[in-house]
C-alpha cells in the first residue's frame, strides 16, 4: 500500500468520463496521487472522440483499455468518484465518495466531448486542491 492519496473514477463503460478524469489527474498531479479508473459494465475500447479530445490537450490515452470495477479497487482508494454508474459501486466506510453529474460522451463527436472534457478538467483541478489541503492538514 502506498501512502499517496488514491482516487478511483467510475462510470458505466470506463470508455469516456472516467478515462478523461483519470488522464487529467495523472497529467496534472503527476505521481503525487495514485489514479485508477473502472466501469461497472466496461466497453471494449475507449471512445475515439474522447481519445481525440484529450490529444488536443497533449494527453495520449490511445493505449488505455476499459477495466472492470472490482471491490478491491474501491477498497484500495481514498476517493471514489462516480459518474453515472448508479448503485453499482460498493460502499466502504472511511472513503470519500463524490458523484459527478456529467454528460455522457458515448456516441458523441469530438465537438460534443470538448465541453465535457473541460468540465472534467475544472473538477480535477478542484479535487487536486482538496487532496493537497488534506495532505497539508495531516
Amino acid at each position: 500500500m502506498s501512502d499517496k492519496p488514491s482516487v478511483l473514477f467510475v462510470c458505466v463503460h470506463n470508455a469516456g468520463r472516467s478515462q478523461m478524469a483519470a488522464a487529467y489527474l495523472t497529467h496534472l498531479a503527476g505521481d503525487r496521487v495514485e489514479v485508477r479508473s473502472a466501469g461497472s459494465a466496461p466497453a471494449d475500447t475507449v471512445n475515439p472522440a474522447v481519445v481525440e479530445a484529450l490529444a488536443e490537450e497533449g494527453i495520449d490515452i490511445s493505449a488505455e483499455v476499459p477495466k472492470v470495477l472490482t471491490t478491491e479497487a474501491v477498497q484500495a482508494s481514498d476517493y471514489v468518484i462516480t459518474m453515472g454508474c448508479g448503485d453499482a459501486c460498493p460502499f466502504f466506510p472511511g472513503k470519500t465518495y463524490l458523484d459527478w453529474v456529467l454528460a455522457d460522451p458515448a456516441g458523441q463527436g469530438v465537438e460534443a466531448v470538448r465541453p465535457i472534457r473541460d468540465e472534467i478538467r475544472t473538477r480535477i483541478e478542484g479535487l487536486i486542491a482538496e487532496i493537497d489541503s488534506r495532505a497539508a492538514a495531516s
